[in-house]
């Protein structure tokens, strides 16, 4: 199969009308409803259910849309990549991705020692701070080459990925509340605080799961909101470091542990990307 056809295909199901199928490719409909006729005898299955009045998709079809969105996904992955590593100005790049606010401490001493390395000086690192859960879609489509991951908030399903430290979780309420004087307070003694809910963060459609805690997209809004006495967060020790006055941090040992990872693509050959790996491990 080409990647025209898959284009061709991809946008039909999406769209389920040849009309604005076509005009979202900006192409005539005669030429797109051969193609995908043409594609459904080479392949030997039905992908579309047609009627005079509807288009659904077959089995085969839905199978085809998941994959055919996979397989261009990884094409347009492979175009960054490769011109990443054409260079700028002589010099290949490579792309960090991480999520702001986290880990910021390693980051730091990463990009300074792997500064350092002697190959370095050949190779431009590029830090782009995410929003939540950005870094794992950066990564897969090419436009990140590594990343730096926190399980369990992340997903390193399909990576290549090794641990680089493990921290408990700290409780952050407003300066001042009762549990802030504890030594420790449990995820139970948490979930029992109906005036301080917990955060919604968005999922990777930009969309909140229900609840009664209010929408976050970055640790600025939630900490802001924490010190006016409006929501309480679990957090990463390590997050203990940006937080300023209006707020008291509790251990939580039920908590589970936040593991700091850096991923990158199983099939990369990048000796840029390698070395960070190397560089942060040894870190």
């Amino acid at each position: 199969m080409e990647t025209r056809e898959l284009r061709y295909f991809v946008a039909v199901a999406e769209e389920l009308h040849f009309g604005r199928a076509a005009q979202r490719l900006a192409m005539a409909q005669p030429p797109l409803s051969r193609a995908i006729r043409q594609l459904e005898r080479r392949l030997g299955v039905v992908l579309l259910h047609r009627t005079p009045r509807s288009i659904a998709l077959t089995e085969a079809g839905s199978v085809l849309l998941r994959e055919a969105r996979a397989a261009l996904a990884a094409v347009e992955a492979a175009e960054r990549r490769t011109r990443r590593a054409a260079a700028v100005d002589g010099r290949p790049g490579v792309v960090l991705a991480a999520k702001a606010g986290a880990a910021g401490e390693l980051l730091a001493k990463l990009l300074d020692a792997y500064a350092a390395e002697p190959g370095a000086v050949a190779v431009a690192v590029e830090v782009v701070l995410c929003g939540p859960g950005e870094q794992v879609g950066m990564l897969r489509d090419g436009r990140a080459d590594v990343a730096l991951l926190q399980r369990p908030f992340d997903t390193t399903a399909g990576f290549d990925t090794e641990d680089l430290y493990t921290e408990q979780q700290i409780v952050v309420l407003p300066a001042g509340h009762p549990l802030s004087g504890r030594s420790h307070v449990s995820m139970a003694e948490i979930a029992a605080l109906p005036d301080l809910p917990r955060p919604r963060w968005p999922r990777c459609d930009g969309s909140y799961p229900d609840g009664p805690g209010p929408q976050v997209r970055n640790h600025t809004q939630l900490f802001q909101l924490i010190a006016l006495g409006r929501a309480c967060a679990l957090v990463p020790e390590s997050l203990r470091a940006e937080l300023r006055d209006g707020h008291a941090t509790v251990p939580v040992p039920d908590a589970p542990a936040v593991t700091t990872v850096i991923a990158w693509p199983p099939h990369s050959r990048s000796q840029a990307v390698a070395d960070l790996v190397r560089t942060a491990i040894r870190l």
